[in-house]
């Protein structure tokens, strides 16, 4: 039993055993993703315990509670961000930064996670290239089909390393998913076998950000690991990489990596000296469990205050920090409706808490008092919307 215990306090990248408690949150629903038809199976989901620890040698901080057996990922499963102009307009650049910057026209280009298609699809007509996704959610579409791109849908694993060779590999958003990232980067460096000059390119979310900026929303059943560039590295690094640049992106949310198996033609950065990665989390850390709870405690109010005064508030966003809010905050306050742009969202549930999504065209008519906003990063485009609908909303940021 002692064994046990020790083994899940291990950290999953260094191996240290040194992991403090940092927050524990129970009765989470382990998908936020996952699309309902109907509320009362959107309500009736499996929920996890989220019991964070936090590595003070390699600043990784990973859910010790994570069970992989009640993942389940599905074409019902859409987390796709690529409705909004706003991220549109950065994935874009990203893709044409990688085009690019690795000489991508009329390469061989895979993307592990690849959802619904839209950034390995964008790659490779940005580059001229052709693509191959793997991703168990994947839904084909015949109105964006491109000869060029082949998505299977199914994990990607050893089975289809043998025979696959590729000049680039991508995968955003996935490996904080994997309860054992060690032994996935090893699957990947060993799909690349002898070749050489082959780039990898990897995004995640940043826990600097989710720490420092108590983004509390950020934290998911999902989500095995949340990444520090420190761990981040060191986790390619032990594995045979060499670590062309590890960077801040989308104001901060992500942390992505780009590396190769060898050191030819490696642009190193001297990203380990800078400022922000070598941000001491210690202190904050300690303080965490404590003000989360005062965050979540100053929600509950404000959404009680806005019930007592008959107003009317809606969340913007179906996506994992709306799920998230919705969630912590269940029973307090009115909020009915959560609008999505994403049309495939619309006219579903939130799973767990069971509010029905909306169009933003729902708003003409309901014209909620309050919209609430979970990331900053999409606060000019919503209140752009509004603004052409006409509605005099006001815009809290959670």
């Amino acid at each position: 039993m002692n064994e046990e215990k020790n083994s899940a306090l291990c950290c999953p990248i260094c191996g240290a055993v040194d992991s403090p408690l940092v927050v524990e949150v129970t009765e989470m629903p382990v998908h936020c993703h996952l699309l309902w038809p109907e509320r009362s199976a959107a309500m009736d989901v499996p929920r996890g315990v989220i019991c964070l620890r936090y590595c003070r040698y390699c600043q990784h901080i990973y859910n010790q509670a994570f069970d992989p057996n009640l993942m389940a990922y599905s074409q019902e499963y859409d987390n796709s961000l690529h409705f909004s102009p706003r991220f549109q307009k950065y994935a874009y650049a990203l893709a044409e930064k990688l085009v690019q910057r690795y000489e991508l026209q009329g390469k061989r280009i895979v993307e592990i996670g690849s959802g619904k298609g839209d950034f390995l699809t964008m790659l490779c007509r940005l580059g001229g290239a052709t693509g191959i996704g793997f991703d168990p959610s994947y839904e084909p579409d015949p109105d964006h089909q491109d000869e060029n791109v082949t998505f299977i849908q199914d994990f990607f694993s050893d089975k289809y390393a043998n025979d696959l060779e590729a000049d680039f590999i991508c995968c955003r958003h996935v490996l904080e998913h994997i309860e054992q990232p060690e032994s996935f980067v090893q699957m990947i460096r060993r799909t690349m076998g002898k070749q050489r000059d082959v780039t990898i390119f990897f995004e995640v979310p940043n826990s600097l950000h989710t720490i420092h900026s108590l983004a509390i929303w950020d934290i998911i059943y999902e989500h095995f690991s949340y990444f520090s560039p420190q761990s981040l590295g060191h986790l390619f690094r032990q594995n045979g990489f060499t670590i062309i640049d590890i960077a801040e992106t989308f104001g901060g949310q992500f942390l992505t990596l780009e590396a190769q198996s060898n050191g030819v033609n490696a642009r190193r950065k001297a990203w380990e000296n800078s400022p922000n990665f070598l941000y001491d989390l210690e202190v904050e850390v300690a303080t965490f469990a404590i003000n989360h709870r005062r965050k979540v405690s100053a929600w509950q109010q404000h959404l009680e205050q806005l019930a007592d005064m008959g107003k009317k508030a809606v969340v913007w966003g179906a996506g994992s920090k709306g799920v998230t809010y919705l969630n912590l905050l269940q029973g307090f306050g009115n909020i009915q409706y959560v609008v999505d742009i994403n049309p495939r969202k619309q006219g579903m549930f939130v799973t767990s808490s069971g509010q029905e999504i909306v169009s933003p065209d729902f708003l003409l008519t309901y014209k909620p008092d309050v919209v609430i906003l979970l990331n900053a990063n999409y606060k000019e485009e919503i209140a752009g919307v509004l603004n052409r609908m006409n509605l005099t909303s006001e815009i809290m940021l959670a």
